[in-house]
């Protein structure tokens, strides 16, 4: 264990922290897209299905080789090797996964500008500031570089308060708060007409859907992505994890607590879509294709919020705030990996590193946002279907055949002594060896074909 090593005070608090990593765009957003591309109640009978077999046990991996680490992602993974050779292979997979997380916030943070943005249009709406909403709803150089310049104060912040005081303090806060959030936007739109529909379309499944190629590869990938396998958040927090937790548990606790803000997001957008329907706003083609996939959140629901009059400006404010906490909690996450290797590896205070690597991060989404067009979609891209897979797939080859059997066994002991005579033992050293690679290899190939 690094000396003097920050760890989270309570199970809680690490739970809330992990799920906050894990739950972001990919649950609100991606997640009831993906439920309303592909066959409503189908994917998500599939996909609670795909995340326990397939995402809980490379959750288990990641979460395992940090806490065995105790160290930033790339000397966690030198951790696992026993000879020079293998030491720097892990080295340079560690490198590969610390990558993810500095793609994906350096596109993640102009999307969660757009979130600030709107939550603020909305307050400015209330007030009667209607020329400050009409450019903060608008597309722009400025308003896009305002709003990530405001969501990344709010992510440095955050994480140069440190682990305890930062992380787990906010994480503690704010995941509550996106319940309690969600429960009122639920409330309200059921209230909509149109809205039953849509639960129904949600809940209940379409059986003949569900043997469907294409929807258990978007269920598997959904799954993989929402638990955000490969991108260093949950290896990072795994490294501040006592070792009195029993780790296979408290991974299924992030699971569950992960699953159901991606579930309720669906109780709240499904019926919200189906009641745009009903207001004549144009959801589906004639081939019942999403027409507006990438831009629901944006397009399609602002809409909905416009045509319910000043009730309408309340509950957009509701969803906006909702949609910046879920944001912020996965941002914490990924600046928090590259900024706990400079602070290890340089000796760089934690608020110096928070800074540093957050400036320069945004720097690199400022050229981003000027030039949209060409680097927006190309870096959202790489980050998402190639380079996170790719990590995914060597963080388990490693976890599954360099990290050997003994040692594997050594490191799941504590905090669960008698793990051999579970059946999780039993199943999960076999399966993360050569199920887990084969599926992880499975989501890559849909990502490129």
């Amino acid at each position: 264990m690094a000396a003097g090593r920050e760890h989270f005070s309570s199970r809680l608090g690490f739970v809330l922290a992990a799920a906050g990593a894990a739950v972001g765009l990919g649950n609100i957003w991606g997640f009831p897209t993906q439920a309303a591309s592909n066959g409503g109640g189908a994917f998500l009978l599939v996909y609670l299905l795909l995340i326990l077999v397939v995402a809980y046990p490379m959750l288990v991996v990641e979460m395992a080789i940090g806490r065995h680490g105790q160290a930033n992602p790339i000397d966690s993974m030198r951790a696992l090797g026993k000879t020079p050779l293998t030491k720097k292979l892990g080295g340079g997979v560690g490198f590969v996964g610390l990558m993810v997380p500095c793609l994906v916030l350096a596109f993640y943070s102009i999307v969660g500008g757009w979130l600030v943005s709107f939550m603020l249009a909305a307050w400015a709406d209330l007030v009667g500031l209607h020329a400050a909403s009409d450019w903060l709803k608008g597309f722009s150089v400025g308003r896009n570089l305002f709003g990530a310049g405001v969501f990344y104060l709010l992510t440095i912040l955050i994480v140069q308060a440190g682990v305890k005081n930062g992380i787990e303090k906010w994480s503690t806060r704010l995941m509550p708060a996106l319940f309690v959030l969600f429960g009122v936007m639920f409330i309200y739109v059921m209230t909509l007409p149109g809205a039953n529909e849509g639960l129904a379309h949600y809940l209940i499944p379409d059986f003949s859907k569900i043997m469907d190629s294409d929807l258990i590869l978007a269920a598997m990938g959904q799954g993989f992505f929402s638990l955000t396998i490969g991108g260093c958040s949950m290896l990072i927090y795994g490294s501040y994890l006592s070792r009195k937790e029993n780790l296979p548990k408290m991974a299924m606790n992030v699971t569950l607590v992960d699953t159901a803000v991606a579930v309720v997001a669906g109780l709240v957008i499904m019926p919200a879509m189906f009641a745009a329907m009903a207001q004549g706003v144009e959801i589906y083609d004639q081939n019942g294709d999403l027409l507006s996939s990438s831009t629901l959140v944006f397009d399609v629901l602002p809409m909905l919020f416009d045509g319910l009059g000043v009730a309408g400006t309340f509950i957009a404010l509701v969803f906006f705030v909702l949609m910046t906490i879920a944001a912020l909690t996965s941002s914490i996450s990924m600046l928090e990996c590259p900024v706990a290797l400079m602070n290890e590896r340089v000796g760089t205070s934690r608020s110096t590193a928070s800074w540093l690597l957050g400036s320069a991060i945004a720097a690199f989404s400022a050229v981003i946002v000027f030039n949209f067009g060409d680097l927006f979609g190309l870096v959202a891209t790489v980050a998402t279907q190639y380079v996170q897979p790719i990590a995914a797939l060597l963080f388990c080859l490693y976890g599954g055949w360099v990290w050997n059997r003994h040692q594997k066994l050594q490191e799941m002991r504590e905090g669960f002594d008698d793990i051999e005579q579970s059946l999780f033992w039993k199943v999960w050293p076999f399966y993360v060896k050569f199920v887990c690679p084969a599926l992880v290899a499975a989501v890559i190939w849909m990502s490129v074909a």
